[in-house]
């Protein structure tokens, strides 16, 4: 997908926009920055919703959540669950980042004479943090490697011949996905998730017990208990969230399970991909990785042990991060679904305008705006200095889009972010990763459908550092 969308976004350099087939739907791909910032934001009102992952007649639960919802179904949603992702409820899932963390570090001490496959071991550790954060269960997947939680996730996120087939029938041709009825998922491994969260909510419920989870978060969210706090105003989803009536709209079980079922897709597939794309670049480029050791020693000798409050003093993992979803963004495009008529503007000199009617789809190509040498010098190089406090006002905005941007972006920005800091703090605290035979240099992009790993795997010995 991502060169298919690359190849047409170089075609017409010249062009804001230009047209692209995708199966049998007829797609704009917006290539001007400043028509994604009308899209996204200035007329936000004429592009409310996404388009259809999943027909929800064929995935209720998955294409339920709220990424999938739309008009003010999706505003009552978002307006529901905001609170819930508030840095405050993020400081109090810091622990379980930490314990997770922990695991991982002594599952590596106990094989830093082995090679080590990055990518099951990120992996693991995004699945204990999601059955820990969000499903309030108690998971180590370095040392239960078969335990029911990471197989049944795994196997969600496996597409076998049959389920690539359904993926690309929903993709082209939604109606007939309806018409089959046939589920890209496993029936099995949807209700398993289903049977936690349900199961779970009425427990805590009758038995009147709290954690400080996702579950807890969206139970309260749902009795309109979590406020947002003063001095999160300005953090970074409610920079552009939408400005909501209170809305009294009740939520099922089922309809919050959807949303933690789109917690946990998130947060172990994409939240994984950046994280081995990252360490293989930290394995290739050893200067790097070394000037982001020094940061996080001196950072111990000033504060001693990492806390939520004092994580952003890093600003060089910052950087480090930043340069991860440019180069390796997990979001291949943003799509929006025009509401109201809308005309855009002549896609070049001398055009003429283009008139934008309701269920026209668009794309805004976030992977082909961040490999753009218009944008990003070199854009192939791995360079986090793009980031530092020196250089990112060079950056054009709205070409930096890992996590969307507009009321519509990514709830769960903060929770990512944290979940990605955290682990890579602590194994390059304890380890120098260097270079094996099977570690590939560069990195380049495997042929998959949809998921974001390097061709080969990704690999590297970890070599205890001295204390």
């Amino acid at each position: 997908m991502i060169e298919d969308i690359d190849e047409v976004y170089k075609e017409f350099p010249n062009d804001r926009y230009v047209g692209y087939i995708e199966g049998m739907k007829v797609i704009l791909l917006i290539r001007d920055p400043e028509l994604i910032k009308a899209i996204t934001v200035k007329d936000f009102e004429h592009f409310v919703d996404h388009k259809d992952l999943v027909p929800v007649e064929v995935e209720p639960l998955f294409a339920d959540s709220m990424f999938n919802m739309k008009g003010d179904r999706w505003r009552d949603m978002r307006n529901t669950l905001s609170p819930a992702f508030t840095g405050s409820k993020m400081k109090r899932m810091m622990p379980f980042l930490d314990a997770i963390s922990a695991n991982i570090v002594e599952y590596v001490k106990d094989h830093s004479h082995e090679d080590i496959d990055i990518d099951d071991l990120i992996r693991r550790y995004t699945n204990d943090v999601i059955a820990s954060s969000a499903f309030g269960l108690t998971v180590n997947s370095v040392k239960d490697k078969e335990n029911e939680f990471f197989r049944t996730g795994q196997d969600l996120f496996s597409f076998t011949p049959f389920r690539r087939i359904f993926y690309i029938i929903n993709l082209v041709c939604p109606s007939l996905a309806k018409t089959l009825g046939v589920s890209m998922f496993n029936p099995k491994n949807m209700s398993f998730f289903m049977d936690i969260v349900s199961n779970t909510m009425s427990y805590r419920e009758k038995n009147n017990i709290e954690r400080p989870d996702m579950i807890q978060l969206l139970l309260e969210a749902a009795k309109g208990k979590l406020k947002v706090e003063e001095d999160e105003n300005d953090d970074l989803q409610t920079k552009y969230e939408y400005e909501l009536k209170k809305n009294s709209r009740e939520w099922s079980q089922t309809e919050l399970a959807s949303q933690v079922l789109m917690f946990f897709s998130a947060g172990f597939e994409a939240t994984a991909s950046t994280l081995v794309m990252l360490l293989h670049e930290l394995v290739v480029n050893e200067k790097i990785q070394e000037k982001l050791y020094q940061e996080i020693r001196d950072f111990k000798d000033k504060n001693g042990q990492l806390t939520y409050n004092k994580i952003n003093d890093l600003k060089y993992l910052d950087c480090v991060l930043n340069e991860a979803l440019r180069k390796w963004s997990p979001s291949i495009v943003l799509d929006r679904v025009c509401t109201k008529k809308y005309e855009l503007p002549p896609s070049r000199e001398g055009g003429k305008p283009c008139i934008l009617y309701p269920d026209s789809i668009l794309y805004c190509p976030v992977n082909s705006l961040h490999l753009d040498p218009e944008y990003f010098p070199n854009p192939y190089d791995f360079d986090p200095e793009r980031f530092s406090e020196e250089n990112k006002h060079k950056i054009k905005p709205f070409t930096y889009l890992p996590f969307g941007v507009g009321p519509r972006v990514c709830i769960g920005i903060r929770f990512s972010l944290i979940e990605l800091k955290v682990l890579l703090y602590h194994l390059v605290d304890n380890f120098k990763l260097i270079k094996c035979d099977k570690t590939t240099d560069p990195p380049v992009l495997a042929p998959e459908d949809v998921k974001i790993m390097a061709k080969g795997g990704s690999w590297a010995g970890f070599e205890l550092r001295n204390p």
